[in-house]
């Protein structure tokens, strides 16, 4: 066995350091113990109470030794490991293996069972510190090569047994000499993974929150002069009445008078540092420069501050100075135990009535509604914020995270999934640092409320350089096909953004896509028939009332469309009418008309499309409600959206629920529309555009409820693939970018999962081809495979169903006199298939997406036009039949135009196959199927390579922890 104190047997791991954030919602580091650390472990000993000791020990065990403290600060962090976790660099909690045998004694590697024990400061007990540390320690144990964690725990130590029994492992229980004994397999199971992402969710909400609403608030740099970017920040917060208390700190302010008094600006307490305030302070907005922010934070550390909100610039949008300053702004910070929104933010805002604050340089707080909003530009946010309030949208809160270095919109999503305030997020993106994370919790929110999206940059290639977060590569007509997969409503533009929400925001969803079109103007209900017709919707014959039409008849026409079963929605267009009553009364009168008639009618949403009738659309905005009502829905309707209702997931703390009762499966609630909430559109585009988000959502928000299954087929050999993979990476010096495997090898592994893929025999001459073509039998077809003539059939480099050998002779030379010498075409020689349709197969892993299924027709379609479809892997039945039929070529598949359709059952079962394949072995980075013929009876793979790599890493599946930087 390796000496323990050897901490040189292994260098020191620095990937197992992690920022986490706690229960409460503040932050640890959990990092591995040192020889460095013996004072710190004496300190937090000393902190211990003598019951959590006794605990630990099973005996009275007052203070350390100097041996204990030795063999707990030496590792060899192999056999014997520690981690802590820190807060301000000080331990509040520890916990440490020791590798064993069967019989329970230390033994060396290959051991795979170690023993694992806790302690944990009371000061810091239910925060869930051991939770977090307990899937850091199993993590590092599975990489050591350790399955199985050993425990001994008194009976009435319940908190530690309950740590173990809730972290959703196999485990067995017993009870041996007075102690409970517990053995835990740590191999990740869909239970546990549920239960870290649960715990993951609360925990990152919990954080938000605490910024959104702070009890005591203190602006740091608000200037002694109006003006300023502190001093505006204070101005609003006072103007938007915020319900806590309120400091402005200013180092530059003269200390005390004789009293003691504090100088006062503004009419709030203003002091000289945080320490001269004198009481707790939750939040602190920090406006200096950004030479100062680091003293400013450690000030905030040292006296509790819980979260920041830097709106300093100076940092990496300056360069890489910048750029190292804002990383240890966050390391600073996160050490403490804080957030951080920022730095360069623009502010946050909570309309809640408990809180009103506007902590942003937002001349004043929005109405209090049911849309949060996140946005990445200060630029973007002040638009967003505009157009929402001219449109009577009220929020529920704003962040606008600048160069979002820590807190960012997928810690929005974790707030708004179970906020019971907001009930559609809307986020404008300039970067998605980890998709994988993003889509994963954007598709547990979606499932109870909206996500609306709008991400810029799309086209420069890079994020702006503020941004904290690497941005991933891969296309965005990808990225963008897996976010709707996920139930994101992309939409590519701000406008498109708010016209989304607000219709979301203040209707119930549609049931299907058939949409009533009344109003006074022939010519723009035509329009809007149009309009809908290019959304994709299924717009009915528009009723024109005529422009004679009164209020009344709007009232009725709209109640009867409405009360229609044949109709989903319901867009009504208006024009001024000709008459003696002026604009403004006559929007007044119209809007009442329509609020009324969806009071009393079924609840399916309404638009408006108003021409020059600005007063209708400002009396619409007017009525905007903040209170909704609830009705039942209509039998049979959609899931409607939760306007007006959040669904609230009410399992317990750390509950060890199975992923059955996991908060991602908790079904959305049924709330309907709010009748003063019609939102109103100037074009009809816009509002056919929006209706048909709304309907694509909804037909999403019907099929999550059954997400379909992953089949079993026969046929299918895992273990022998996984050997096969082995050999190969060991046989080969793989780097980074990994090995392409050779025709032979590719085939053995496909044909492993039941993809067979028909030879390709090598042609290199005219005898050879007559050879290749005698074994496999005529016709066959002669075709080059060089990368640049591969994807070019108009030059000619396949030649089919030659029958005979002279035929073939011919073609050879045909072939080579036309496009070159053998040994620059590589021709191959292939037996023929029945025709079909031409088709590409394909699976890539992306490593900040991971595993995506792609599927295309071979050619023009899918390189010129870009016509593919894109799923996550592994993908369901219900995933790929809705693949193929997603792309705008699909009808070739189904007998377009009276052609024979093909065999999209085969189809979609190779698709499966390749999913299976990529999933199962996360070496597989790469396969290229093309092409697959698909015939009406079957299919034929003709073309196949396979590459392998190292698997990337899948930070997902690891214990969970903040983003590094």
């Amino acid at each position: 066995m390796r000496n323990p104190s050897d901490q040189s047997a292994h260098a020191y791991p620095d990937h197992w350091e992690a920022d986490v954030v706690l229960r409460d919602g503040g932050t640890a580091r959990i990092r591995p113990i040192t020889t460095d650390d013996a004072d710190r472990l004496v300190s937090f000993y000393e902190q211990v109470s003598d019951e959590s000791k006794y605990y630990r020990f099973f005996a009275p065990y007052p203070r350390l030794s100097a041996k204990d403290v030795h063999r707990f600060t030496h590792h060899d962090f192999v056999d014997r490991v520690g981690l802590a976790a820190t807060v301000g660099g000080e331990f509040i909690a520890t916990v440490r293996y020791d590798r064993i045998d069967e019989r329970g004694m230390p033994a060396p590697a290959p051991a795979d069972e170690a023993e694992v024990a806790f302690l944990v400061q009371d000061a810091h007990q239910g925060r869930g510190v051991a939770s977090a540390l307990l899937e850091h320690i199993a993590a590092v144990a599975r990489e050591r090569g350790i399955r199985r964690f050993a425990a001994e725990v008194l009976p009435a130590n319940t908190k530690m047994i309950k740590v173990f029994t809730d972290a959703g492992y196999t485990q067995k229980r017993s009870f041996e000499d007075g102690a409970v004994r517990l053995h835990l397999d740590l191999e990740p199971t869909d239970r546990a993974l549920a239960v870290q992402r649960a715990r993951e969710q609360r925990a990152e909400a919990r954080s938000v929150q605490r910024l959104l609403a702070p009890g005591s608030l203190a602006v740091i740099g608000a200037g002694r002069t109006p003006g300023g970017v502190g001093r505006t920040i204070l101005r609003n917060v006072l103007d938007a009445g915020f319900t806590g208390r309120v400091y402005a700190v200013n180092s530059a302010l003269p200390a005390p008078g004789p009293d003691g008094e504090p100088a006062r600006m503004d009419g709030v307490p203003a002091h000289r540092s945080l320490a001269d305030i004198g009481d707790h302070v939750d939040v602190a907005i920090v406006a200096v420069p950004a030479e100062r922010v680091p003293e400013v934070v450690a000030d905030c550390g040292e006296h509790g501050v819980r979260g920041l909100v830097v709106l300093s610039a100076g940092y990496a949008e300056r360069g890489p100075a910048g750029r190292e300053r804002q990383r240890e702004l966050v390391r600073q910070a996160r050490s403490y135990g804080m957030r951080v929104i920022g730095p360069n933010a623009f502010g946050l805002i909570n309309t809640a009535e408990g809180v009103r604050l506007n902590a942003s340089l937002a001349p004043q707080l929005p109405a209090a509604g049911r849309i949060g909003l996140f946005t990445q530009s200060g630029a973007i946010g002040i638009a967003l914020l505009s157009g929402l309030h001219r449109r009577g949208a009220g929020l529920s809160s704003f962040v606008s995270a600048g160069n979002r270095a820590d807190v960012s919109g997928n810690d929005l999503l974790q707030h708004w999934y179970d906020d019971p305030d907001t009930d559609v997020g809307l986020l404008y993106l300039e970067s998605l640092g980890n998709p994988r994370k993003f889509t994963r919790l954007a598709r547990r929110t979606a499932a109870v409320k909206p996500v609306v999206v709008v991400k810029g940059a799309r086209h420069s290639g890079s994020a702006p350089p503020g941004h904290a977060v690497p941005v991933t590569r891969i296309p965005h007509a990808t990225v963008s096909a897996l976010l709707r997969q996920a139930g994101v409503i992309r939409v590519d533009t701000v406008t498109e953004l708010v016209d989304a929400g607000l219709l979301l925001a203040g209707q119930p969803l549609p049931a299907g896509p058939r949409v009533a079109i009344l109003g006074n103007s022939e010519s723009l209900g035509l329009l809007t028939y149009d309009a809908c017709l290019t959304e994709g919707l299924r717009p009915l014959r528009p009723r024109d009332l005529t422009t004679a039409a009164t209020p009344d008849d709007f009232r009725t026409a709209l109640a009867d469309a409405l009360h229609d079963d044949g109709c989903d929605a319901v867009v009504v267009t208006a024009i001024p009418s000709v008459g003696e009553t002026g604009p403004a009364a006559e929007g007044e009168i119209l809007a009442e008309a329509l609020r009324e008639a969806c009071a009393t009618s079924p609840a399916k949403p309404v638009v408006v499309v108003h021409v020059e009738l600005g007063a209708l659309a400002d009396a619409l905005a007017a009525a905007t409600s903040t209170a909704p009502t609830h009705e039942a829905p209509p039998a049979g309707a959609v899931p409607p959206n939760p306007a007006s209702t959040a669904a609230t997931p009410t399992t317990a703390p750390d509950a060890a629920s199975s992923p059955e009762t996991h908060p991602e499966n908790t079904p959305a609630a049924s709330p309907s529309r709010d009748p003063g909430h019609i939102p109103a559109y100037p074009a009809a585009e816009r509002a056919g555009r929006a209706l048909a988000e709304a309907v694509k959502y909804a037909e999403w928000r019907r099929k999550a409820a059954d997400p379909g299954r992953v089949p079993e087929y026969e046929g299918i050999d895992e273990s022998g693939a996984a050997a096969q993979i082995e050999r190969l990476l060991a046989g080969h010096d793989v780097g980074e970018r990994g090995i392409t495997l050779s025709p032979t090898h590719a085939h053995e592994l496909l044909g492993r999962y039941g993809i067979a893929v028909h030879p390709a025999l090598a042609a290199p001459d005219p005898d050879a081809a007559v050879g290749a073509a005698a074994r496999l039998g005529y016709p066959v077809a002669l075709k080059t495979t060089a990368p640049h003539l591969r994807h070019r059939p108009d030059l000619g480099g396949v030649r089919l169903d030659l029958a005979t050998e002279e035929q073939l002779r011919t073609a050879y030379a045909e072939l080579t006199e036309a496009l070159g010498k053998p040994e620059e075409l590589q021709p191959v020689v292939q037996a023929m298939v029945p025709r079909g349709v031409d088709t590409v197969v394909r699976a890539s892993v992306d490593p900040a997406v991971g595993a995506f299924l792609s599927f295309g027709l071979a050619g023009a379609p899918s390189e010129l036009l870009g016509d593919t479809a894109h799923r996550l892997v592994p993908a369901t039945d219900r995933d790929v039949a809705e693949q193929i039929r997603s792309i705008r070529t699909a009808p070739l598949l189904f007998g377009w135009r009276g052609s024979a359709p093909v065999d999209t059952a085969a189809l979609e079962e190779l698709l499966l196959r390749v999913s299976r394949l990529v999933d199962d072995h996360p070496e597989i980075v790469a396969v290229a199927l093309e092409p697959v013929v698909v015939a009406p009876q079957g299919l034929a793979v003709l073309g196949a390579t396979v590459r392998l790599a190292p698997p990337p890493a899948r930070s997902d599946l690891g214990p969970r922890h903040l983003p590094s930087y």
